[in-house]
């Protein structure tokens, strides 16, 4: 077992910091699991009764098992790469839950058929030969971290060899051949390959990061309604050369708030899932209005409308990056006993949270006031100067109004205890460089209506 972090590691999270080696305990915890959590799926699936998984299913299953420890002795890293990619945390869990009897299970014989496609895409990246045949689904077949196939077939053969992938669909359609190159990119003539578009690495030097608008679990059992969020959306080559526009500026920006936002964004950020825009953002998505969120069960993902500037694309990542390294460190390290009933104030949403929400909300809008307070110290523009202060200042005020609830709780552990000390110190660190005064009096008639608004909606059931 792991050991807890030491102080100085819970210490510098609390600050919403973290520096490389911090990160990585996090991150190799979270990949431990994720490895023991396929290992489960395995076990579970040879432990259901035929009426789950019939003897058929079982046997592909292990085919495509036996296929991923092939890829795995000719390349580890290759193979770690697919299975450590976000989106194979939500279908791991689905299956799991439909094995084990946990949960509903409608669709869990093509949730198993989709271990063909990770074992597959394992293969490719790990350069070993192979010749299977794969079913599709609503004339789709992804293939985790490297795109997807366009077909009106049913199922298709897929051979690999030499780089070069071959799909043949029958019907007297020709066959699709797909150039792989050793990093995973992917290049096809052939409209019916879907590629992933692959953003440059932040910084250069460290992981690339994919734009994933094709795997089927992107926001499988996600809540995005309940949470806010808009549906996951395809982009087409003209929102894919916005999104790549938008991304260039991202890591200037992140370099101003910190070389800790830098280490953050190259060692958490894996892949990012498009989302469409939130209602409010105009008919073509000009406007500042998004959406994105996290999900615990696929570390490393943001999900995300298209941000409207390079400004709001570095803070959407700052904002969403808090809350994976969090719940990364909440998995490792327990922080509070708190009951989950939500009855607290959150000016950030009209809802009650419980105090695991109030938590997560105040450390991502703690990292966000320090980042707008770093860009507004060194903008040179007025107008770019004024957002950052007016961000900042709305951050700064809404994290003042919970952190006494923080603070005041008898249920935080040692851990939490510290961490929340060091939120607190970060906070009042903030004042060394207060906000022009008309930002900070707006900010603070901002929290106060949210308030009143909030109790008008929920009365005397929350606090």
């Amino acid at each position: 077992m792991i050991p807890p972090l030491p102080d100085h590691m819970l210490r510098r999270l609390g600050r919403t910091e973290g520096d490389a080696d911090t990160l990585h305990v996090l991150v190799r915890d979270q990949d431990t699991r994720r490895l023991l959590l396929l290992r489960a799926l395995l076990d579970a699936a040879e432990a259901a009764p035929t009426t789950i998984c019939p003897p058929r299913t079982l046997d592909r299953v292990h085919r495509d098992w036996a296929l991923l420890e092939t890829a795995e002795r000719a390349d580890r890293a290759a193979v770690r790469t697919v299975l450590f990619h976000p989106l194979v945390g939500p279908w791991a869990l689905r299956c799991l839950r439909g094995l084990s009897g946990f949960g509903p299970a409608p669709g869990l014989r093509a949730d198993l058929r989709h271990l063909n496609a990770l074992a597959a895409a394992a293969a490719i990246r790990a350069g070993v030969p192979f010749l299977t045949r794969l079913s599709t689904s609503d004339g789709f077949l992804p293939l985790p971290t490297l795109g997807a196939l366009c077909t009106p077939s049913p199922s298709v053969e897929l051979a690999f060899a030499g780089g070069e992938m071959t799909v043949r669909e029958g019907s007297g359609r020709p066959p699709l051949t797909v150039h792989v190159r050793g990093d995973g990119a992917t290049d096809s003539a052939d409209p019916r390959w879907l590629p992933l578009l692959t953003l440059p690495a932040v910084p250069p030097g460290t992981g690339a990061v994919r734009l994933d608008d094709v795997d089927p679990y992107r926001t499988e059992g996600g809540g995005l309604p309940r949470h806010g969020l808009s549906a996951a959306v395809r982009v087409d080559d003209q929102e894919r050369k916005a999104w790549a526009d938008s991304w260039t500026g991202v890591e200037p920006l992140l370099r101003i708030g910190g070389e800790h936002r830098l280490a953050e964004a190259a060692l958490l950020l894996r892949c990012l899932i498009p989302l469409g825009h939130p209602p409010g953002s105009g008919p073509t998505g000009e406007g500042a209005a998004q959406c994105s969120g996290t999900r615990r069960e696929a570390f490393g993902a943001v999900l995300s409308s298209k941000p409207a500037t390079s400004a709001h694309f570095a803070a959407t990542l700052v904002h969403e990056l808090q809350h994976t390294k969090l719940a990364a460190l909440a998995a490792l390290v327990p922080l509070h006993h708190e009951d989950p009933a939500p009855r607290h104030f959150a000016p950030w949403r009209s809802d009650p949270r419980p105090f695991d929400g109030l938590l997560q909300g105040a450390y991502s809008h703690l990292a966000l006031a320090d980042f707008w307070q770093r860009l507004a110290l060194e903008a040179r523009r007025a107008t770019h100067r004024d957002l950052a202060w007016a961000e900042h200042a709305r951050c700064r005020e809404q994290i003042g109004a919970v952190l006494p609830v923080l603070a005041g709780s008898a249920a935080l552990t040692r851990g939490g205890r510290v961490l929340v000390n060091e939120m607190i110190a970060l906070y009042h660190r903030l004042d060394d460089s207060p906000p022009p005064s008309g930002h900070l009096a707006r900010a603070e008639a901002y929290v106060a209506t949210a308030k009143v608004i909030w109790q008008q909606r929920n009365g005397s059931r929350s606090r």
